[in-house]
């Protein structure tokens, strides 16, 4: 791998990790379509290391309080206050991905693998977000999140297991559906997105680096997708502010359609 394919792949993880157009998705097919080699676990592993400090700093003050909100669930044995009951929400929507994890890891790194599949569940799952975010209302805020909620949206994540459906599409495509606004949504799954990628490196670290493994398209990776996905998460709270996912569902539907002209092209 050049430090070009390095940085171009960590920048486009970093962008779509935290927009809801799907990771895997885009790394697959810009491998797929610019016929560049796969890059390896380590460097898989550089990626997420990226994006996970990118979530951390950006909800810095977040994390702090989420932080002290645990240590004192564990001593209180109940939750009394908005932040404690965000730590068991957490917690709550991580259990479904785990599940899924177990029982779908392997078909996603196979079976789910092909061109043809990510283009159709970046158009279906771009159709679903756009008629969500027309017809569900707008009212409701994080502090008014039950359980039921969390467990809904956590199990939203499993779909993502399928390139080109998108973690952060699903589970933002489930908030709106359930009436949270457009940066309530966005900001839940932001924060979801933590234990799911930290759990992720726990599981790949130990078997992803051997000696001799090069480092400088690692630590390329690692910084392009640090910095771009605090960019990302940045820019999307802000447009979320005054804007909808339109935009976004119009890109799926859009990159799906001509990954399928091109995949028809070639025969």
């Amino acid at each position: 791998m050049t430090l070009f394919q390095a940085f171009v792949l960590g920048a486009v993880q970093g962008l779509t990790e935290f927009l809801p157009v799907s990771s895997s998705g885009h790394l697959f097919l810009v491998r797929y379509l610019l016929e560049w080699p796969e890059p390896g676990l380590a460097f898989d592993v550089a990626l997420h290391v990226g994006t996970l400090v990118a979530v951390l700093w950006y909800f810095r003050r977040e994390w702090i309080a989420l932080a002290a909100a645990a240590m004192r669930l564990v001593r209180q044995r109940e939750a009394r206050t908005p932040e404690e009951r965000r730590v068991l929400f957490l917690i709550l929507a991580t259990i479904p991905a785990a599940v899924g994890g177990v029982l779908l890891a392997d078909y996603a790194e196979t079976i789910f693998r092909h061109p043809r599949i990510t283009a159709i569940a970046l158009i279906a799952l771009g159709l679903l977000l756009w008629i969500v975010d027309r017809l569900a209302p707008r009212i409701r805020t994080l502090d008014t999140m039950r359980w039921q909620d969390a467990l809904a949206i956590g199990v939203a994540q499993i779909v993502a297991f399928v390139p080109g459906v998108s973690r952060s599409g699903a589970t933002m495509t489930a908030g709106r559906a359930l009436g949270f606004d457009r940066q309530t949504a966005a900001v839940f799954s932001f924060l979801m997105s933590m234990p799911i990628i930290a759990a992720a490196l726990l599981k790949e670290a130990p078997h992803a680096f051997g000696p001799g493994e090069p480092m400088a398209p690692i630590l390329v990776g690692i910084i392009a997708s640090m910095v771009s996905g605090w960019v990302a998460i940045a820019v999307l709270l802000r447009f979320l502010s005054h804007r909808s996912y339109g935009v976004f569902a119009v890109y799926r539907v859009a990159l799906g359609l001509l990954v399928l002209w091109t995949l028809h092209a070639r025969g």
